[in-house]
């Protein structure tokens, strides 16, 4: 059965692999497993065919058969748990992994957003100085913390898997901000997820969205 994603027609990211499809494209390559793209605009997110696969009119969403998901980090959790690569087959690192997608998406992830809000959509505000610096405060404490986990290992727990694919994902957004090369370690280890040339593959089809080229998988 052919695996189905849904991307957007123009994504804000502006090809810089930053959208929410990036992660399940990357899992799918790390799996090898082959998938089409169906790109959607902004205005179709929020028409009923599409809310009929995601409810809140977003992107990603995963049609494989009768199996329709949404949730990025849902998705990739399917897509590890059912192909070997991205889960250990041992129960307790299978366990610990699947933590570490957790703490990607619900312990360092919604800090990081929150500074995207505040640079964005707060700028007006006459409390967007003070509030950039207390967010700003609260991911440094993340990735102090991170740091001091993942010291001088490759990934964080043993071999490459689905919670070190999230992890850099989620530390991707901060490039720019000159905050993540204040953790060498951290800077290291997203540098090491972008090498992989499953991350490259699943880039490239992503970029090549935005610059109006033919995805290829």
């Amino acid at each position: 059965m052919t695996i189905t994603i849904t991307a957007f027609e123009r994504s804000p990211d502006q090809g810089k692999g930053l959208a929410r499809d990036m992660p399940v494209r990357w899992a799918l390559e790390e799996v090898g497993q082959p998938y089409d793209v169906r790109l959607v605009s902004f205005s179709e997110m929020k028409e009923p065919a599409h809310r009929a696969l995601h409810p809140f009119g977003q992107i990603p969403t995963y049609e494989e058969g009768d199996l329709v998901l949404f949730e990025s980090g849902a998705i990739v959790l399917h897509i590890a748990a059912r192909h070997a690569g991205l889960l250990p087959e041992d129960a307790n690192g299978r366990a610990r992994a699947i933590a570490w997608m957790f703490a990607a998406l619900s312990t360092v992830e919604p800090t990081i957003v929150q500074r995207e809000a505040a640079i964005y959509l707060e700028r007006d505000k006459i409390w967007h100085e003070e509030r950039l610096r207390l967010v700003e405060d609260r991911i440094r404490n993340r990735l102090e913390e991170l740091s001091r986990r993942l010291g001088d290992a490759d990934w964080l727990d043993g071999a490459f898997g689905a919670g070190d694919l999230l992890m850099v994902q989620a530390l991707r957004r901060l490039q720019g901000s000159g905050m993540l090369e204040e953790y060498p370690n951290l800077a290291g280890y997203v540098a090491r997820g972008e090498a992989r040339p499953a991350f490259k593959r699943a880039f490239d089809a992503q970029s090549a969205v935005f610059a109006g080229k033919p995805p290829t998988n």
